[in-house]
């Protein structure tokens, strides 16, 4: 029975162009290595999930086979990636001070990468400073963190800093999109919307909860069914509430708000996505701010469908509405 991989490690980039919404640090890391303009301390600030080890992984092995022809040898022997969180103390940095004097066996360059680096101690850090601002030609160090802030300004002053952001739902969507098509499995461009707003900007989150909808749902993404299995509402709910809301509709409204209580949804959730909606309705009242709707092409144009028949002062009285109802 061959191996399951999961899709974050199967699809993991190999080279910067695979690197989904980080446009703009591929292109300045490309340039910066073809100009040997690279700096030996690299800080990439970030949150979770959205590139920073993939992007030193393949900075590693592109550093190494330059000049040469591309080879098939990923430089993992080259890369050292160190968790700040429990190597912490002065002897774990004095240890990494003396390993960084030995040269790679393989290769030209080493990458010593410290992840979560804000939580390192202070004494740490104070120990770390001369060998980031001096380090011998062979070493590129990164730091990754997640909370940029905490880090002290002698260490910022002494890297280049690299701001990942995080992924767009559109980026995400076409990027699980690729997968899905790559699998084989068939789905719903709003299932895959459903799974890239969950995600919050983390593609690694989104792969994870893609691979358990699709155990889930049986290699069938359907709207219904992944919304259920997340616990979300979908965008199909809201418009047809809505609608409801439009008619006057009283009886029926207070009967589809008891099904979705039976179905375990929470009231906060329904009214915090009954503001959005009716966000997304006024934004979709002209054409040219309708792109902004990170949703597919299909559903911006059932925005555009019901935000004819939705007036402004209506829609503005139920944002407020919404917002009151939420905080009170």
């Amino acid at each position: 029975m061959e191996t399951y991989i999961v899709s974050a490690l199967k699809y993991r980039p190999k080279t910067f162009d695979e690197v989904v919404g980080q446009k703009a640090i591929t292109q300045t890391l490309d340039n910066a290595i073809e100009k040997n303009q690279l700096a030996q301390a690299l800080l990439f600030c970030g949150p979770r999930g959205v590139g920073k080890t993939s992007c030193a992984r393949i900075l590693a092995k592109k550093i190494n086979t330059q000049g040469k022809h591309e080879s098939n040898e990923d430089f993992a022997f080259n890369i050292f990636e160190l968790d700040a969180a429990s190597n912490n103390s002065v002897d774990d940095i004095r240890s990494l001070n003396e390993q960084v004097r030995i040269p790679p066996q393989g290769g030209t360059r080493e990458m010593y990468m410290i992840d979560e680096v804000d939580r390192r101690a202070k004494g740490g850090f104070n120990a770390v400073l001369k060998t980031l601002e001096e380090p011998p030609k062979h070493v590129v160090f990164i730091l990754a963190t997640t909370e940029k802030q905490k880090i002290i300004p002698t260490i910022l002053s002494r890297c280049q800093t690299y701001d990942f952001k995080r992924i767009s739902v559109k980026d995400c969507k076409e990027h699980l999109q690729k997968i899905a098509e790559d699998q084989k499995i068939k789905f719903d461009e709003e299932a895959l919307d459903l799974i890239a707003q969950k995600a919050d900007g983390a593609l690694r989150d989104a792969l994870s909860i893609y691979d358990r909808m699709v155990s889930f749902t049986n290699r069938n993404l359907t709207v219904k069914s992944v919304s259920e299995n997340l616990n979300i509402l979908d965008h199909e709910t809201f418009f047809s509430v809505t609608l409801l809301i439009l008619n006057n509709d009283i009886p029926s409204l207070l009967l589809a708000f008891d099904e979705l209580l039976q179905k375990g949804f929470d009231e906060l959730q329904f009214i915090t996505g009954m503001g959005s909606h009716f966000r997304n309705l006024m934004v979709s009242k002209e054409n040219k701010t309708l792109h902004l709707l990170e949703v597919s092409a299909v559903t911006q144009e059932k925005f555009k469908e019901q935000t004819a028949k939705a007036p402004l002062p209506f829609l503005l009285n139920a944002i407020d509405l919404a917002s009151k109802c939420e905080l009170d």
